[in-house]
C-alpha cells in the first residue's frame, strides 16, 4: 500500500469529522427521531481522538498525554455510539456504562502509559476493551425488526461485528509479536492493511445510522400521510389503497370482506354545546373503543369529520354486525367530562359484506352507508345490517 498509517490517519479523522458535522446538522431538523446528536458527538470524539494519537510516535515526555487522550476520547465516541443505537431505538440510554467506559479506558492508559509503561500490554488492553463496545452495539442492532428497517439494523450491526473481529486480530497480532516489537505506526502491510480496513469499517459503520436515519424518516413520512392527525386512525386514501390489495387477496383466497360505516349520533349539536376540544375527545374515544374491539388484521379509518370506516378480513356480515352491536353498547356506556357536566355519547353504525354485493370498496361502502342511514332513520343508536334491508 502506498498510504503510511499516519496518512490513512489524518484522512479517516476528516472523513470522520465531516460525518459529525452532517449528524448534527440532522440532529437539528430531526429532533424526534433520539440518538443521532450522540452519534455526532461521538464521531467527533473519535475524530479528535486520531488527531491526539497522531502526535504519538514513539514514548516522549509530554507526548503521553496524547496517546491517553486518544484512547479516552476513542472509548467516548464508541461509548456514545451505543447510548445512540440504545436511543434510537426508543430505550433509556445507559449513561452509567457510558461512564464506566471512559473510566476503564483512562485508568488502563494511565496505568500502561505512566505507571507502568507497556505498549504492547496498552495496545491489548484497549483493543478488548473496543471490541467489547463494538460486540454490544452489534448485539443491539442484530434484532428481529420490520423490513424496511432491517436491512439498515443489519448492515451497521455487520459492520460492527467486522470491528470487533479486527479488534481481536490486532489482540493476536500484538500477543504473538515479540515484546516490545508492536507499534501502531509500524508501515508493514499486515499493519496497513489491518488498520486502512478498521477505519473504513468505521466509516460504513456511520453511514449505516445514516441509513437507520433514512428508513425512520421515510417510515415517519408514510405514517404521517397515511393517518388521520388527530384521531391516529387511518385516512381514508390510506384504507382504499389497503381495500385494493385485500381485494386481490381476498379473490385469490374466496374470503369474505365486511365493511362497517360508524357515525357520532348529533355530532355538531355536541361541537356546538360543549365547544370543539370536547369534539375532538369524543372522535379519539371512539377511535380507542374500536381499536380496543378488532383484530390486528383490521383497519380502521377516518373517512370524513365524525364518520369513520371499519374494513373486516375474512368476516361475514353476521359477524361484522355482532362485532358493531359491541362497540356500539361500549360507546353507549362511556362517559366523558365537559366542564362540570358528564356526558355520553351514541353511533349509528350501518354494516354490509362481500357475499352479495362483490369485493368493490366503493360497492361496499355504498351499501353500508344505506345501513346507516337506515340506523339513522329509525332512531339512531343501533346498529343495521345491508341485508335485512333488501
Amino acid at each position: 500500500m502506498n498510504l503510511d498509517i499516519r496518512t490513512i490517519m489524518v484522512i479517516f479523522s476528516m472523513l470522520t469529522l465531516l460525518f459529525s458535522g452532517l449528524l448534527q446538522l440532522a440532529g437539528l431538523h430531526v429532533e424526534a427521531i433520539r440518538g443521532v446528536r450522540q452519534w455526532a458527538i461521538a464521531n467527533l470524539c473519535i475524530s479528535l481522538g486520531l488527531g491526539a494519537a497522531y502526535f504519538y510516535t514513539q514514548p516522549a515526555p509530554g507526548l503521553e498525554w496524547s496517546i491517553i487522550l486518544s484512547a479516552i476520547l476513542i472509548a467516548t465516541g464508541i461509548s456514545l455510539q451505543l447510548a445512540g443505537i440504545q436511543a434510537f431505538k426508543q430505550q433509556r440510554s445507559n449513561w452509567r456504562l457510558t461512564l464506566f467506559i471512559v473510566a476503564l479506558a483512562l485508568l488502563q492508559n494511565l496505568w500502561f502509559v505512566i505507571v507502568h509503561p507497556d505498549i504492547d500490554a496498552r495496545a491489548i488492553a484497549n483493543s478488548i476493551l473496543f471490541a467489547m463496545i463494538y460486540a454490544a452495539c452489534a448485539r443491539a442492532l442484530l434484532i428481529k425488526v420490520e423490513t424496511p428497517l432491517r436491512t439498515a439494523y443489519w448492515f451497521t450491526g455487520l459492520s460492527f461485528v467486522v470491528l470487533v473481529a479486527i479488534m481481536l486480530l490486532r489482540t493476536l497480532a500484538v500477543w504473538l509479536s515479540p515484546a516490545g516489537s508492536y507499534s501502531l505506526y509500524s508501515n508493514t502491510i499486515p499493519n496497513q492493511l489491518i488498520f486502512f480496513i478498521a477505519c473504513m469499517t468505521q466509516l460504513c459503520v456511520t453511514f449505516g445510522f445514516l441509513l437507520m436515519l433514512n428508513y425512520r424518516l421515510i417510515n415517519d413520512l408514510k405514517t404521517i400521510s397515511s393517518r388521520d392527525s388527530l384521531t391516529g386512525a387511518l385516512n381514508r386514501r390510506s384504507l382504499e389503497e389497503t381495500a385494493a390489495r385485500l381485494k386481490a387477496s381476498c379473490l385469490r383466497s374466496g374470503d369474505t370482506m365486511a365493511i362497517m360505516m360508524i357515525d357520532i349520533d348529533y355530532f355538531k349539536s355536541i361541537n356546538d354545546n360543549y365547544g370543539h376540544p370536547v369534539g375532538d375527545a369524543v372522535l379519539c374515544s371512539l377511535v380507542d373503543i374500536a381499536h380496543a374491539s378488532i383484530r390486528s388484521d383490521d383497519y380502521l379509518a377516518r373517512y370524513g369529520g365524525e364518520e369513520f370506516c371499519m374494513l373486516l378480513r375474512f368476516t361475514t356480515e353476521d359477524e361484522a354486525w355482532a362485532l358493531a352491536e359491541r362497540l356500539r353498547r361500549s360507546y353507549a356506556e362511556l362517559s366523558l367530562n365537559a366542564g362540570d357536566e358528564s356526558i355520553s355519547f351514541t353511533v349509528s353504525i350501518g354494516v354490509a359484506d362481500s357475499t352479495a354485493i362483490g369485493l368493490e370498496f366503493s360497492a361496499l361502502v355504498s351499501a353500508a352507508d344505506q345501513a346507516l342511514y337506515s340506523a339513522k332513520r329509525a332512531g339512531r343508536n343501533r346498529v343495521v345490517a345491508y341485508s335485512s334491508m333488501t
